[in-house]
């Protein structure tokens, strides 16, 4: 590279600019003598691979990487369009003469452009508070607890039997690692007489807030009447945003939805219409009323439409499913065959992930339809640019459900053996009760072995490693209980019930919490 040089106006050397290699930039905030160690800090070079692959997080250094207590210092990461540049200094000596003059060294400058940075990593902000492993005495003699607390090695019962001070430590002290300015102000001065209005003790900070403006009407089991009309909040909110052909569009498609089927999901309204959620959040409680108990709860329900008093309405009914896990059914935790979406064991700290800005979508903005013009519509029609899958909602032989939890609706569980466990009392249901509905009693649980039974023996078909132990007569037993939909050990699947996955996510739960 340096032998291709040349050489522009007045000396300046002008090089050829290599496309490869690309590399990343790390602004390391200390000075570097020893760079294996530096490296250690950073978690390796694996380390700096993993989180390079991924955006969203941010860079981590570990002052005492050998410290498991040891709170990081993060890095933002940053494009740039800057090189690495590799300048040599050579000083070649010339020969003094017998002459009193001191003749200059010759000194001469080779450059090489090494390759381009793409990718900056800045230490911006400030290490978190730091806490040591130590035990104050009475004497004020600080000891070390690392021996006593940390096992290097597999140990004996006596090392975790020993008599220790406690010491939990939080695994994060500061959720922020920038200086933030809470812009403070003054209290408000009013005229004499002035006195502040009454607020209600269900909605005083730290006790509860203000239900969310949605206007949803929340109706309980055991609730004697059900509503048969929205809230004129509701209304006046949909009539306010519901200004452009489109928003009408999707409303007489939402109506049409609930006069063939009264009781819907939210995840199969998402699925059948393409309706952006901040407006879907509006347009539901003017249309429906949510369950919040019984067989129908986290779903929307017709206004006037009450699935207590008709039989007929027992297809409709939720079943809270959820994949089991555990060496019986063939399979450990970290074998799952549907990854979970969030995990106690690859839990992130707050201050290790760097989340996009939000923008806060305004009245004007779901009026403009929230932004029906742009690069993303036209990569995607608006016909289904909002929509989800089948599968989120709907349930098949011989496919995986998409989350470990799913809330089904008994109509959508498109399996003839399911559907005859439902119609079993077809023309005989005589009580609805809050658990089975119109069903018999543990239907649920009858669907749920079944269920349980077809993903195993999707998992067997695409991964029989993880099923080589078992032995022929277990197959045996394995094929009647499929075709009977029961399962060998009843008795220890009660004490192992349907235990909630780790990163599961309650689909109830996240939808009350948009309306209250």
């Amino acid at each position: 590279m340096a032998a291709g040089r040349q050489w522009g106006e007045r000396g300046s050397a002008v090089l050829e600019l290599p496309r490869t290699p690309r590399l990343v930039c790390v602004e390391y905030p200390g000075l570097v003598r020893d760079v294996g160690a530096m490296l250690r800090t950073l978690g390796g070079e694996q380390g700096v691979s993993r989180i390079y692959a991924d955006p969203a997080k941010r860079l981590e250094l570990y002052f005492r990487p050998k410290d498991p207590y040891c709170h990081p210092v993060c890095a933002n990461r940053f494009p740039t369009s800057t090189m690495l540049l590799k300048v040599k200094r050579r000083t070649k000596k010339k020969k003094q003469l017998d002459t009193e003059e001191q003749i200059q060294p010759e000194v001469q400058f080779e450059m090489e452009i090494l390759g381009t940075v793409t990718t900056v990593y800045k230490f911006q902000g400030m290490s978190d508070f730091q806490y040591l492993a130590m035990h104050s005495g009475p004497d004020g003699k600080q000891t070390s607890m690392y021996d006593k607390v940390l096992m290097l090695k597999p140990e004996k019962e006596e090392f975790f039997n020993r008599e220790l001070p406690l010491y939990i430590p939080p695994p994060i002290f500061s959720r922020l690692d920038t200086p933030v300015d809470y812009f403070y102000r003054p209290d408000i001065q009013h005229r004499e007489g002035y006195n502040n209005p009454q607020v209600s003790g269900e909605n005083l900070i730290g006790l509860s807030r203000a239900r969310r403006p949605h206007n949803a009407i929340f109706v309980n089991f055991d609730d004697e009447e059900i509503p048969t009309k929205p809230l004129d909040a509701a209304v006046q909110t949909w009539k306010k945003v519901c200004t452009n052909p489109v928003d009408k569009k999707v409303e007489e498609e939402l109506r049409k939805l609930f006069e063939v089927r009264p009781v819907w999901s939210r995840n199969a309204v998402k699925a059948n219409i393409s309706v952006h959620p901040d407006k879907l959040k509006l347009l539901l409680p003017y249309l429906a009323y949510y369950m919040l108990t019984g067989p129908w709860r986290s779903l929307w329900v017709r206004f006037g439409y009450d699935p207590r008093k008709h039989p007929e309405a027992k297809i409709y009914q939720v079943l809270d499913f959820r994949i089991r896990c555990g060496m019986k059914y063939g399979y450990a935790p970290n074998d799952m065959p549907v990854k979970a979406k969030r995990s106690t064991y690859n839990y992130s700290l707050p201050i290790t992930v760097k989340k996009p800005v939000s923008h806060t979508v305004s009245v004007h903005d779901l009026k403009q339809g929230l932004g029906t013009s742009g690069a993303s519509a036209a990569k995607n029609p608006p016909s289904s640019r909002y929509k989800l899958k089948e599968s989120i909602y709907i349930f098949r032989e011989g496919a995986l459900p998409p989350y470990r939890q799913m809330f089904y609706q008994l109509c959508d569980l498109n399996v003839e053996s399911l559907q005859k466990i439902i119609r079993r009392n077809d023309g005989t249901e005589s009580e609805c009760t809050e658990r089975d509905g119109w069903c018999l009693p543990k239907t649920s649980d009858d669907l749920r072995d079944s269920m349980s039974l077809m993903i195993k023996q999707i998992i067997r078909s695409t991964r029989p490693a993880l099923f080589s132990s078992t032995t022929s007569s277990e197959d045996g037993k394995e094929q009647l209980a499929y075709e009977s939909g029961e399962d060998e050990d009843d008795e220890e699947e009660e004490e192992e019930d349907f235990k909630p996955s780790d990163g599961s996510e309650n689909e109830m739960e996240t939808e009350i919490l948009d309306y209250v």
